[in-house]
């Protein structure tokens, strides 16, 4: 069995630890014994975008937001759009979770379109959003560090990935955070959010292997550490609300 991962745009959105979500999934499947390969998806023209399994896509600069976004208006973004038709999963924090959405609008400046995969939109903010993020949800607590302005807000397609218990979330305001719409998570969970989150790994592993190889099974794994590490960031947190 193996597994391939695209992270999307890795010399631009990779910013605040962001690249730990890969690492952590392709552990977290060789630990399994899953063969793993990444490829890095940048802008320009790519080649075969119907391999990848899972898609990560980080978060950048607003400057190099705009560029990702006018990549993705193209064949890229169609592509995109087509592979996930295709069932394959995407997890996307930040900047690559307001471009999932329908548009990032600025405070200055014109509007980038997004993808609309996922039924969200984001205006940006004049207070910055920063500090440890807790959150629970129906599968359990996630707990992470979000830095943003953007205000995200939800559509009828999309459903909150949790709770917010300490931090702002999506927009500061109905205490919700990230969005799932069928194999697609989106958040604000930087710092990087999958290694002290390993059930919502798992669950991306598994949306990611169904794609090619079914219904796959995967073993339980020794997260002690992991977990450990999510009790310590989820008490810094509640120290703070």
């Amino acid at each position: 069995m193996d597994l391939r991962i695209a992270h999307l745009y890795p010399d631009l959105m990779n910013i605040y630890g962001d690249r730990g979500n890969v690492i952590a999934l392709t552990q977290r499947a060789k630990w399994r014994g899953i063969a793993v390969e990444v490829r890095p998806y940048p802008v320009g023209e790519w080649t075969d975008p119907d391999w990848p399994d899972v898609w990560f896509f980080g978060g950048g600069q607003d400057q190099g937001q705009d560029i990702v976004g006018a990549d993705l208006a193209g064949k890229n973004g169609s592509a995109l759009r087509k592979s996930v038709e295709g069932g394959a999963a995407v997890f996307s924090v930040c900047g690559g979770y307001q471009l999932l959405g329908h548009e990032y609008v600025p405070e200055i400046g014109p509007s980038i379109p997004g993808l609309g995969i996922l039924d969200v939109t984001t205006r940006a903010g004049r207070k910055r959003f920063v500090g440890n993020l807790l959150v629970e949800s129906p599968d359990g607590p996630l707990v992470g560090f979000e830095n943003h302005s953007g205000r995200t807000y939800l559509g009828t397609g999309a459903k909150p990935l949790g709770t917010v218990v300490a931090g702002n979330g999506n927009n500061g305001e109905d205490k919700t955070e990230g969005a799932v719409q069928g194999k697609v998570i989106g958040c604000y969970l930087h710092g990087s959010g999958l290694p002290k989150n390993p059930w919502l790994a798992d669950r991306l592993l598994g949306w990611a292997l169904e794609r090619r190889h079914k219904a796959a099974r995967l073993d339980p794994l020794d997260d002690s550490d992991e977990l450990a590490a999510r009790a310590q960031a989820s008490e810094v947190a509640r120290s703070r609300t």
